[in-house]
Parts: structure tokens; C-alpha cells; sequence
């Protein structure tokens, strides 16, 4: 039970796939301008990391290491496919505007990287909670990344289904409150992780560098 327990919470912290590997920073930089986008993509990476897992664990001890590569992106190639449809049937307007990171999950080497170190050499339930821890510490920074670029870029924090909420209040305005423009550019992404990734190391004794 420890042992499952440490699998999904781990990824949260000790070994956050973002902050620690430093892998799936591309979403990072490119979806984060809005929470919803971030909520979005956290969702659909946790469905698509959790069951390749476990599809890849089944099937673990049937496929030869030659083509395992070419397996592992079949699978997750076929659930981003099942994702991206789903988006599009119920969520048409997000939809849009992630279509091509929603493809990009194809080759998020978050992904790739359980499958080969986990999935492969595990039981099925151990894979999927692997998957949702990864995804879990995944999804926890890409959240508190674009919290952080929304409120200060735009004053607001969009959320789904309930539109963009407004977060600075109009007093701040009156008084010459401006909203950051850079805070909505690529680069602030990076300065946000950043900032997080000094946070954790800082209060994180185990990843205290002697």
C-alpha cells in the first residue's frame, strides 16, 4: 500500500516530471495563458498517460524491443485520436485553440518516458498509478504556471464552464493598476518555472544540491 501510495504522490514533488526531469516543458510555455487550457491538457495527458500504461504493461511481454518504439506510439497516438474527438464533440471552442498541442501529446516525452522506464518492466495496476501520478505532477505545475501568467497577464482566471472570472479587483484599476503584458508572452512561462523550480529545491532537503 506505501509502496502505490509513494507512486502517485511522488511525481507530485521529489520527482515532478517538470520540475525535477525538466520534461514536458513545451506545453509549459505554450498552453499556460489561460487556466482552462491548462485544466484541459492536465486532463486529457492524465487519460492518455495512465491507460498507455497499462495497455503497454499488458502487453509488455508480447512485443519484441525491436518495434517496442513504433508500439508505444501507436498507443498513444490512438488515445490522443480518441481525445482530441472527444474535445471536439463537447468542447468545440477550446477545441480550436489547442488542436495542434492536443496532437503534440503524441511525442510528450513525459509519456514516452513511463512507458519505457515503468510500463515495461511493470504489473498493470502499478502502471496506471504511475500514469496518474506523472500526469498528477504534470498537470500541478502546468496549473500553478498558468494561474499565475492569467492573473497577473489579464486580471482573470478562466475556468470551464464558467468563463473568464475576474481576479484584480477594478479598484486597483482606478488607482493605475495595469496588467503585465509579458506575463502572456512564452518567455514568462519560463521565468515562472523557474521561480517554482528555486521554491521547491529551496524548501525540498532531498533535492539540496552538497
Amino acid at each position: 500500500m506505501a509502496k502505490n501510495m509513494k507512486l502517485v504522490t511522488s511525481p507530485l514533488n521529489l520527482n515532478n516530471p517538470i520540475l525535477v526531469q525538466v520534461l514536458g516543458i513545451c506545453s509549459a510555455l505554450a498552453i499556460t495563458v489561460k487556466v482552462e487550457y491548462a485544466i484541459i491538457m492536465s486532463v486529457s495527458v492524465l487519460f492518455v498517460m495512465a491507460f498507455a500504461n497499462v495497455i503497454m504493461s499488458l502487453l509488455r511481454n508480447t512485443i519484441p524491443s525491436r518495434i517496442r518504439i513504433i508500439v508505444q506510439l501507436v498507443i498513444i497516438a490512438a488515445l490522443v485520436i480518441l481525445v482530441d474527438q472527444v474535445l471536439k464533440a463537447y468542447l468545440y471552442d477550446v477545441s480550436k485553440q489547442l488542436s495542434v498541442f492536443v496532437g503534440l501529446i503524441i511525442t510528450n516525452c513525459i509519456i514516452m518516458g513511463r512507458l519505457e522506464a515503468f510500463a515495461l518492466g511493470n504489473k498493470p495496476f502499478e502502471s496506471f498509478l504511475d500514469g496518474v501520478g506523472n500526469a498528477g505532477g504534470y498537470a500541478l505545475i502546468l496549473i500553478i504556471i498558468a494561474f499565475v501568467r492569467e492573473v497577473f497577464g489579464s486580471g482573470t482566471v478562466t475556468l470551464p464552464g464558467l468563463g473568464e472570472l475576474p481576479v484584480i479587483p477594478q479598484a486597483f484599476y482606478d488607482f493605475g493598476y495595469q496588467n503585465n503584458g509579458l506575463m502572456i508572452l512564452p518567455p514568462a512561462a519560463l521565468i515562472v518555472v523557474g521561480v517554482i523550480i528555486w521554491v521547491q529545491r529551496s524548501m525540498t532537503r532531498e533535492l539540496i544540491e552538497d
